[in-house]
């Protein structure tokens, strides 16, 4: 589901007309933020193609590529060791780095496991816990798929020189660290 549900962005003027009712609106503020949220929307929409030609959702591949990347023969893994848990991981972990709950998780793995991609095994020493290890089958369909994966983010970067996709990564992280400053408090509850 797109996050924007509008196709056609209003034209700066027309923020301009609007901000003069709602004097908290910032054309350009929200011109940005429009743009983002509609540009995140058409890249979703192409890698989410991409990924169901190859029969997988965007949730389940998330979870392979973790598992993958932390099956320990990665060279990423072995450069920068502190940021690629090497080995098996737990739901719940799996869950936190994807960034979704671990009911949702339970699901993912559920159908991974199904299809043969990924199994649980107890933990050996907590036999309580239970670890998602990647199969052969699950690393086979990794490295069929990883390929094409890379060829397309390429290509929707494209249009970029290597400087402007420098300068967008430095101003989406800005971005991103002030967003996870905000809270609610920011907006103030409308009164009556």
């Amino acid at each position: 589901m797109p996050f924007l549900l509008l196709k056609d962005l209003p034209r700066y003027e027309c923020l301009l007309e609007v901000a003069k009712e709602f004097p908290e609106l910032d054309p350009s503020a929200c011109e940005a933020y429009l743009n983002l949220l509609r540009t995140g929307d058409e890249v979703i929409a192409v890698v989410e193609k991409f990924l169901s030609e190859h029969h997988i959702s965007q949730g389940r591949f998330g979870v392979l590529m973790q598992l993958w990347r932390s099956s320990g023969s990665r060279i990423a893994c072995e450069e920068n060791a502190e940021s690629c848990p090497i080995g098996p991981r737990t739901p719940a972990e799996l869950a936190e780095a994807t960034g979704v709950t671990r009911a949702t998780m339970t699901g993912l793995i559920d159908t991974l496991e199904r299809d043969g991609l990924v199994r649980r095994q107890p933990d050996p020493i907590d036999r309580r816990m239970m670890s998602v290890h990647l199969t052969n089958e699950g690393e086979a369909f990794i490295r069929q798929i990883v390929p094409g994966h890379f060829r397309l983010m390429a290509t929707l970067m494209q249009p970029l020189s290597e400087d402007e996709r420098k300068t967008m990564v430095g101003l989406l992280n800005k971005i991103l660290r002030h967003a996870s400053t905000c809270s609610t408090t920011i907006l103030e509850p409308v009164s009556s």
